[in-house]
């Protein structure tokens, strides 16, 4: 199913403010969103916006393959690759041509049809190639201003504008950058390519009077080609096909709330969640918000936290930071939102918010750390025998672990939660010993094999049995 955007941007912008601005650049030329845009581009951008899981990254790749037409308008046909932490998704975006933001998008490519038109494609509220809009047209890197952003943060008015020029590294290659911004109690700036068709780098951050004021989006171009003839896409998997296969509700509507304090007493925590009842296999949409003990409606700057699958002992059997490959997460401004596979047999599934500390990522203060327990009653979905037998997640902790990423008492710890859910049945023959034993390196071998589909998963879990039958995964 696609769905259409009809956009009007209109910038009530006084002409006679315009130039009132310092700034502008000496070097000849122009600039605007889509410059030079055209079939067979491919771009590789790593992207977080503030509305698209809290400014957590996400990977996304755009290939340019062609032309493709809504009613009587053509449009440019981009096919998409999104990397969501542990989800892959393929899809297509029909870019216009006049300003190339989305038009169409497939129902899947929603949150990422928005993000992108909200980051990358943001400039183009100043800057397309319509030469007769003379505030929206192309716009002069020599000019004083490009236009208005109005008061920012409570602050004066702001303008966009040429601030300097940088280099860049484009196709390997050192390439000069025009710099545009707007500047108050933060710098916000995009990296612009002369005849690039888009961004090559953005920070900026959202327009709130706070002492933490979070990012409203950062990009940066990793890999760009030209030429592209080939689907760069064709063979790579999508992981959310097995929710599709398991018929899973995408409808995130009805939502089950509270607010708990930590084990610790040191924040309250308020949560969200939808379905009311999840099913196996299928995803849950968490948002949670980190409130002050003190003050109900203050929401804490800067969390370090993460959400663990733990047992009737608070014992972590899973951690969702670690499936994506980090030790924790991190929010900036106390609000987030994140869709979890729901990977746990039916019953009830006991979540724990489990929160680090505050401050700043590199320099974590645990005085506030502590858990809040979520209990939520899973559902049996008789679907579940036609899918995987080992979740997504183990995949990528065994393709982490395969390349040093991460150590092998993580990657047992999920090894063993698949045990005690009864995922993987293996029985020991060792009696259990105190004595620390290490994995053979050809188990590692094996899992570096199964992920990238060398051998297939029932000879993944033989190695398995072996470690359990040998002590050193204990049941």
């Amino acid at each position: 199913m696609k769905h259409l955007i009809i956009l009007s941007i209109i910038l009530a912008i006084p002409l006679g403010t315009i130039y009132a601005q310092s700034g502008g650049v000496n070097i000849d030329g122009s600039w605007y969103l889509g410059e030079g845009l055209k079939k067979g581009d491919y771009f590789e951008y790593t992207l977080c916006e503030i509305d698209l899981n809290g400014c957590e990254p996400i990977e996304l790749k755009i290939w340019i393959k062609g032309d493709t037409t809504n009613v009587s308008e053509t449009l440019w046909d981009a096919q998409i690759l999104v990397i969501d932490g542990d989800k892959t998704l393929k899809g297509s975006m029909g870019l216009g041509k006049t300003v190339p933001i989305p038009i169409l998008f497939d129902e899947d490519m929603s949150d990422y049809a928005i993000a992108f038109k909200s980051s990358i494609a943001w400039i183009s509220a100043f800057a397309t190639s319509n030469e007769q809009d003379r505030i929206h047209g192309p716009q002069e890197f020599s000019k004083p201003s490009w236009g208005s952003l109005g008061p920012v943060g409570g602050g004066l008015e702001s303008y966009l504008s040429p601030s300097r020029v940088d280099s860049v590294i484009l196709n390997n290659t050192p390439t000069d950058a025009i710099i545009v911004g707007w500047y108050n109690d933060n710098d916000n700036e995009i990296w612009l390519v002369d005849g690039f068709p888009f961004p090559v780098k953005a920070l900026t951050y959202a327009g709130i009077n706070s002492e933490s004021v979070p990012k409203m989006f950062e990009f940066n171009l990793n890999q760009y080609k030209e030429n592209v003839t080939i689907n760069p896409f064709e063979n790579i998997a999508e992981t959310v096909q097995k929710s599709e296969s398991l018929k899973c509700d995408k409808d995130f509507t009805d939502y089950t709330s509270g607010r708990i304090s930590t084990n610790t007493y040191s924040m309250m925590v308020q949560y969200n969640f939808s379905p009311e009842i999840p099913i196996e296999g299928c995803e849950i949409d968490w948002k949670i918000n980190f409130y002050s003990k003190y003050n109900d409606i203050e929401i804490l700057d800067q969390v370090n936290y993460d959400i663990w699958v733990v047992d009737e002992n608070n014992n972590k059997l899973y951690s969702y930071a670690e499936s994506i490959g980090k030790n924790k997460l991190f929010t900036e401004f106390g609000q987030v939102e994140h869709r979890l596979s729901v990977e746990q047999s039916a019953g009830t599934v006991r979540y724990a918010i489990f929160v680090h500390g505050l401050g700043p990522e590199d320099q974590v203060d645990n005085e506030l750390s502590g858990y809040a327990i979520v209990e939520i009653q899973v559902d049996k979905n008789p679907l579940l025998s036609s899918a995987p037998k080992i979740p997504e997640w183990i995949k990528n902790n065994a393709s982490w672990w395969a390349d040093g990423s991460i150590n092998d008492e993580t990657f047992i710890q999920g090894i063993q939660f698949l045990i005690k859910e009864g995922t993987i049945t293996v029985e020991s023959t060792t009696e259990k010993s105190d004595e620390s034993k290490d994995v053979p390196a050809w188990i590692k071998n094996n899992a570096k094999w199964w992920t990238d589909g060398s051998i297939d998963e029932d000879a993944f879990i033989q190695g398995i049995e072996y470690l359990v039958k040998e002590g050193i995964i204990q049941i």
